[in-house]
This record gives C-alpha cells, sequence and structure tokens, in this order.
C-alpha cells in the first residue's frame, strides 16, 4: 500500500522527510525555511559563505556574505532548526567567479548566476544535502516543479514579474527530481506577507540587487583583478575595418553598447557589434547590423526528448519575453537556433533558453557560443 503524498510529492509523512532549505539570508529563502518546519518537515538549514565576509558585511544588495549569513542565522534560532554555514569561497572562486573573468576576457557576456545555480548550489549544496540523508533540497527560487507524464519538469514561476527559469535551464532532470521550489506559486507579495505573518526579521528587507562578488556593478574592476591581462587596449574600428578611435580593453564594452565609446563625428549613432578578444577589436557599426537571426548553441541542456526539430518559443536575454523560434539539435550538445523574427544584441556568453510555444513549461537551453547577423543586415 503507497503512503499519502506529502506537501513535496514524496510518500512518507512530513515529520519523517528531511530536508535541506537553503538559506541565503532573503526573505525568500528564509520563508521557504519557515514554511516546511510549519508544515511539520524535518528541516535543517544551510547558508554558503560564497564571497568575502567581511568585505561584503555592508555592502548592500549582495548576497551569500556578512548581513545575510547574520540574518539566516536568526531566523533560524526562531524556528529553531539546525542551521550550518559553509565557507565556500575557494569553490565559488574557481567555478564561477574565474569563469566570469576568463569569459569576459574572450570578448562574451557571462551570466554567472547561472554558473552559481550550476555549479554551487545544485552541484555542491545539493551534494552535501544527499550526504545529510535528506530528502529534498529546497530554494528561494521563483519557479515551478511539476510532475508531467514522465517526470519531474520545470516551468515558469505563476508571478512572471519574478520569474527565475531563465537562470535555471542548466538544472538537469536528476538534480530537478531532488530540488523543490516551494515559492513558485507564490507571488513576491505574498511571500513578504507571510514572512511578517511567521514574524520573520526580514520580512521588509530589500532584494539583493547586484552580483555578490561585483561592487558597484564594476565588472570591469573585477576582470581586471581576477584576470589583469584581460585589459588589452586596442582599436575600435567599423564593419569595413577602418579604425574609428582607441580602447583601454574589451572587457570594458558589452553587445549592443552605444555610450561610453568616445566616437563622435558620424553620420549616425555606433553600437557595438562584436568583442575581437584575439585581436583586441571592438567592430561598431549601425543599429540595423545589431539584428541577429542564427544563434550558435554550446552545452545545451534538455529538460525534454531532444530528438527532431523543436518549435518553440526562447529568451535571448532574461529581460526580454519569448520570442518564436527553431531549434535543431546536433552532436556535442549544441544546437542551431533559428529566430522568426530577428532579435537585437545578442551576446555570445548570454544564455538562450527554450520555452514550450503558449506554454511554461522549460524545454531546454544553452550558451551563445556565435550570432549570426539578419540577412537584410549583412547584405
Amino acid at each position: 500500500m503507497t503512503s499519502k503524498m506529502n506537501s513535496l510529492g514524496l510518500a512518507k509523512p512530513a515529520s519523517a522527510t528531511r530536508v535541506v532549505a537553503a538559506m541565503s539570508g532573503g526573505v525568500d529563502s528564509c520563508v521557504v525555511a519557515a514554511l516546511l518546519k510549519r508544515d511539520g518537515f524535518d528541516v535543517v538549514g544551510v547558508t554558503l559563505q560564497l564571497y568575502d565576509h567581511g568585505a561584503a558585511v555592508r555592502k548592500k544588495g549582495a548576497c551569500c556574505a556578512g548581513q545575510d549569513i547574520h540574518d539566516a542565522k536568526r531566523v533560524a534560532e526562531k524556528l529553531a532548526i539546525p542551521h550550518y554555514v559553509l565557507n565556500y569561497e575557494e569553490r565559488f572562486r574557481a567555478s564561477v567567479m574565474e569563469d566570469f573573468a576568463e569569459t569576459y576576457a574572450r570578448g562574451e557576456t557571462p551570466i554567472p548566476c547561472v554558473r552559481c545555480n550550476e555549479r554551487v548550489k545544485f552541484g555542491d549544496l545539493l551534494a552535501l544535502a544527499q550526504e545529510l540523508g535528506a530528502d529534498a533540497l529546497a530554494t528561494g527560487h521563483y519557479v515551478k516543479r511539476i510532475v508531467g507524464a514522465n517526470g519531474p519538469e520545470l516551468h515558469r514561476a505563476a508571478d512572471m514579474s519574478r520569474d527565475q527559469s531563465y537562470f535555471l535551464f542548466a538544472t538537469t532532470p536528476a538534480q530537478l527530481d531532488y530540488v523543490r521550489f516551494p515559492l513558485g506559486d507564490m507571488r513576491k507579495s505574498e511571500v513578504r506577507a507571510m514572512a511578517t505573518e511567521l514574524g520573520l526579521a526580514v520580512a521588509d528587507k530589500p532584494d539583493s540587487q547586484d552580483i555578490c562578488f561585483v561592487p558597484q556593478g564594476r565588472y570591469d574592476s573585477v576582470v581586471e583583478k581576477l584576470k589583469p591581462d584581460a585589459a588589452r587596449a586596442g582599436e575600435i574600428v567599423d564593419l569595413q575595418g577602418r579604425v574609428l578611435g582607441q580602447h583601454s580593453g574589451v572587457i570594458h564594452f558589452t553587445i549592443g553598447q552605444h555610450k561610453g565609446l568616445g566616437l563622435s563625428g558620424h553620420a549616425g549613432p555606433l553600437f557595438v557589434l562584436t568583442l575581437d578578444a584575439k585581436n583586441a577589436r571592438v567592430v561598431v557599426g549601425p543599429r540595423e547590423a545589431l539584428r541577429t537571426q542564427s544563434i550558435l548553441l554550446r552545452e545545451v541542456n534538455w529538460l525534454a526528448p531532444a530528438n527532431c526539430v523543436l518549435m518553440c518559443a526562447v529568451k535571448v536575454r532574461s529581460t526580454r519575453p519569448p520570442v518564436p523560434a527553431r531549434v535543431t539539435p546536433s552532436g556535442d550538445r549544441s544546437a542551431m537556433v533559428e529566430l522568426l523574427s530577428p532579435e537585437e544584441a545578442v551576446a555570445p556568453g548570454q544564455a538562450c533558453v527554450f520555452y514550450e510555444e503558449n506554454g511554461s513549461r522549460v524545454l531546454g537551453g544553452g550558451w551563445i557560443a556565435r550570432a549570426e547577423p539578419a540577412r537584410a543586415a549583412a547584405a
């Protein structure tokens, strides 16, 4: 006889179900721990110290450092749950920060939050949760996990303004089987109201805004510190290779950038089209040359069958809505994406995430290796 499923979809009583709650110290993850405790689960709180505890203790808008660790401890004490703080600074530096610097040095635009989820939270932390004998790992991400005919599926959150599915495209089916997202059906306002109702000190705490290891949003200063040879001076050229100016390093530019180029006296506005890190060149041109039709992806992760051409909707930036596209899988975890309507400023190093047409399911995604200009722009 099968036991009744508990609220996490496990066939055992909540009191016999151990759950590791990933507590970053923000309101979302603290509410997750509190809800699990309220529902009778055996909750263990774990906080990862990812970045310079001392330097970040007064830094507003960061996460996984000084003040946040203190807040997570306070909440765990109130909930009367075990709480562990683990120093993952070296792992985080090697798997996320150095990757961030190397990606920028290649002339690409990285997304460190995806790497952190992929390699640290759903890699190292998940393994730790299993070592602790936990039946599941719960996080405060705004996404939904829905069990379909062929197993767990990843879906966009009910609150689309908070949806974080773009940043979780690299979650594997095996990880999805183990991880739970209790906030997927809630709105942020409801989460804060719940924190107030439960008496959590973090109820009114502001959301983190910055990447935790990037002070004041100065990406280039972090790259220069981690990879000093990345800031190599070079030329700014147009599409015909004519030199228009000089620059102090490709790490100071991003695809689609218009301001801060130091160029004037041209017939029309100029935008960064490509970054040639090998030759230390920044290529600029008119806005229409930013239009992209075809995208080559690497390190593709599939959360749905990938044995044929897929008609779906894709996001090429976290802040953009999904657009119709055709995705053709190929060997070596690569894929070609054909956008049915061109998108502007598609940047290598960013992610392209696949969504079900007219639905909420995440079908997979990959890292943008190359973006081909739209035919009209290339002509």
